[in-house]
């Protein structure tokens, strides 16, 4: 165990979760000392013990801080990580900012490298992203337009390594209609807050969406189809995801709708693995229902993979890539296992080699999306990934999620409807953050939804009410 303590919290998250990534195989505590003659320090399960100490009272700047935390880390583990210090989820989100500040490529390498400690080949890639997601921003009216997210929080069966607000479809089959009642309800009234606006993504997620049947999948879109304006619709994505809820006739409803993008996600190729996850269905099976959407003429379907899945490594991770390589998919999510979730599959053994192999993982897919003829377009990152790593979304030139980059990038309102939903609301001009005692200004709002179905179900006029009052303010 390695038990991290500091003066005062306000740098306690950085030192526990920079120590956290270093070491992801130990168990780590923090706690604040008031009283202690020292900023902070770690002691280690062999009685060694870091300390950062800031000249007295005066405290410095917290990258300066973080700097210095880090060296020391980095000594004390024999190695580097590939993201330096920075330990925020949207990497290329400062890049943007750098961009839109008129940096150019190698002054903006040299800021991040020498700010945050990135490796070269991180910041370079956090610099390309940005740039296409520049490009692909500048195809939204950010002004007068906004995005919808709905979200539906079934799924055939859990998987073990989710964190999502999702049930089984089968525990909750006798609320459906009643979750899509409300979930209409909530629909109905986005629609109407927003009759004058442009509507530029919609984006059906989850849980699976298409875990409802295709009568409650086509009741949906048709509710869609009456209550919004799709004139200026740029993108409409349904997270289809798992191979064993699609079907042909959901494929057809979904075609029938003008959905243009969808999700085929096996996460991995390797069905052992798939057994142990919690996943019903074959590799065969993935390998047909994305033969099926392509014979239904959908022409940009992404797949997703997870690197770090129990008993994987690059051998694994290599025949996956080779076979999904062979699918040709139109973009490829690349996702790295983060520590929590391996801890619920019962990888404990494991964390101590994670970081490694992650790091492997992630190298070879990126040249396997290169050899597909896909480019990174967004990237952003998870707390408690082993190795400090990232997840990245590889696409073709015209086939790029615009929605991702818009979560990322929080440029545009993006309204969502659904348990578990979380609404960003872009203010036009700053205004004092809700609950802040200091009164900090904003740009951003978020209203979140309950995350419980039932709950959403009960209390679907509140969830309505709470975007009310922010809704195009």
């Amino acid at each position: 165990m390695i038990l991290v303590s500091c003066r005062n919290d306000s740098y306690l998250y950085n030192a526990y979760h920079m120590v956290k990534a270093f070491f992801p195989e130990e168990e780590v505590h923090s706690s604040v000392e008031e009283k202690a003659s020292h900023f902070a320090t770690a002691e280690f399960p062999d009685g060694s013990r870091l300390i950062l100490d800031t000249e007295g009272d005066r405290e410095k700047d917290k990258h300066v801080l973080d700097r210095q935390w880090y060296r020391m880390m980095a000594e004390k583990a024999g190695r580097t990580l590939a993201w330096g210090t920075l330990l925020g989820v949207r990497p290329t989100k400062l890049a943007f900012q750098k961009r839109e500040e008129g940096f150019g490529r190698e002054e903006f390498l040299s800021w991040f490298r020498k700010e945050y400690l990135v490796s070269e080949d991180k910041a370079a890639l956090a610099w390309d992203i940005s740039g296409r997601e520049r490009t692909l921003l500048g195809q939204l009216d950010l002004n007068e337009g906004y995005s919808l997210y709905i979200g539906i929080p079934f799924c055939p069966t859990v998987c073990s390594y989710c964190s999502f607000s999702s049930g089984a479809i089968g525990d909750w089959a006798d609320r459906v209609t009643d979750y899509l009642d409300a979930l209409c309800r909530e629909l109905a009234s986005i629609a109407e807050c927003s009759a004058e606006k442009h509507l530029n993504c919609i984006y059906i997620g989850g849980g699976t969406p298409t875990s409802l049947s295709a009568r409650e999948l086509e009741r949906l879109l048709s509710f869609v189809d009456e209550h919004f304006d799709r004139s200026r619709l740029l993108e409409y994505t349904v997270e289809a995801g798992r191979p064993d809820s699609i079907t042909r006739e959901k494929l057809e409803v979904m075609k029938k709708h003008g959905v243009t993008r969808i999700s085929v996600n096996p996460q991995t190729m390797q069905q052992k693995t798939l057994d142990l996850i919690g996943r019903k269905h074959t590799v065969e099976e993935i390998e047909e229902v994305f033969c099926l959407a392509r014979e239904i003429e959908f022409d940009n379907i992404n797949m997703d993979l997870i690197a770090g899945l129990p008993g994987e490594g690059p051998a694994e991770m290599q025949d996956t890539l080779e076979k999904v390589g062979r699918l040709s998919p139109d973009s490829l999510t690349v996702h790295s296992l983060a520590i929590k979730r391996a801890a619920r599959m019962g990888q404990e053994e494991q964390k101590a080699r994670m970081g490694t192999d992650i790091g492997e993982m992630i190298r070879m897919a990126e040249e396997a999306a290169g050899r597909m003829g896909l480019t990174p377009y967004y990237l952003y990152r998870q707390k408690n990934i082993a190795g400090n790593f990232e997840n990245v979304g590889y696409a073709k030139v015209d086939k790029a999620g615009i929605y991702n980059i818009l979560i990322m990038e929080e440029k545009q309102s993006i309204l969502a409807a659904g348990a578990g939903a979380s609404s960003k609301i872009v203010l036009k001009e700053p205004c004092p953050m809700p609950g802040s005692r200091k009164k900090k200004l904003t740009n951003l709002i978020r209203i979140e939804n309950v995350k419980a179905i039932d709950a959403y179900i009960e209390r679907i006029d509140e969830m309505i009410q709470r975007k009310g009052e922010w809704l195009w303010h």
